[in-house]
């Protein structure tokens, strides 16, 4: 049974009311996302509020996360007071539909690990399958905001599996966003491949950068030193 929650080295993240737990994958995902210089990051799906609370660590921006599930949005209200970065951290319980109807600034950020399964068996809890399938919220609806309210040298990160990360790169590219890089995140060396993270703009790109990323050695037990280096800032025991 997973812990009701997580702890890294500067916040905790609690879970216990959240359909989708802190994952390996979710975490690479956070760490990865280069912050640069942003002033300001939206959080597409915050669940726990995992993904803003990694990015607010390496950042001074201010971020807005949404969340249409009442008992996650709770539970990420929490977890941000409880946070360093609380007077950063923004949470709106709402659809990202209802969140894009009011008058919003430019950002130079937009992360979601969104619902990803479009043709899966749904499960019989109806929270989970919030969180795990579109249907609340669907990939048009991202590039649809993405479109509107991404500064002019934005950039969009999504967290998805192969499938569906090369289904989401044509409909983005119609909507003319571009991948420039997709790291492809291996279980382990000689594993399978579970995810894409995959980074958007909206410069015109005919070669994107494809990177292979390995959580676990060989052994599928020892975590590789590129793992290692990108986890440390944050896992207690890296």
């Amino acid at each position: 049974m997973p812990n009701s929650y997580f702890q890294f080295k500067q916040f905790r993240v609690e879970q216990d009311r959240c359909a989708m737990k802190v994952c390996t994958d979710s975490c690479v995902f956070g760490a990865y996302v280069e912050v640069g210089e942003a002033q300001r990051i939206l959080d597409i799906g915050t669940g726990t509020g995992l993904l803003s609370l990694m990015v607010a660590q390496r950042s001074g921006a201010s971020i807005d996360a949404v969340e249409i599930n009442p008992e996650a949005q709770q539970q990420a209200q929490e977890n941000f007071a409880a946070s360093p970065w609380s007077e950063r951290l923004h949470l709106h319980q709402q659809s990202l539909q209802e969140f894009a109807r009011q008058e919003r600034p430019k950002y130079d950020l937009i992360l979601s690990n969104p619902p990803f399964f479009l043709s899966s068996l749904k499960s019989p809890d109806a929270a989970r399958n919030t969180a795990k399938h579109t249907g609340e919220l669907l990939f048009e609806d991202i590039l649809f905001f993405a479109q509107q309210h991404l500064t002019e040298q934005g950039r969009l990160y999504l967290l998805l599996p192969p499938a569906e990360a090369l289904y989401f790169a044509g409909l983005a590219k119609a909507s003319d966003l571009y991948l420039q890089e997709a790291l492809q995140v291996f279980t382990y060396h000689g594993g399978k491949c579970i995810r894409h993270i995959q980074t958007y703009t909206f410069a015109p790109e005919t070669a994107p950068v494809l990177k292979d990323f390995f959580i676990r050695e060989e052994d599928k037990v020892t975590y590789t030193s590129e793992f290692r280096q990108l986890l440390q800032p944050y896992y207690l025991y890296l």
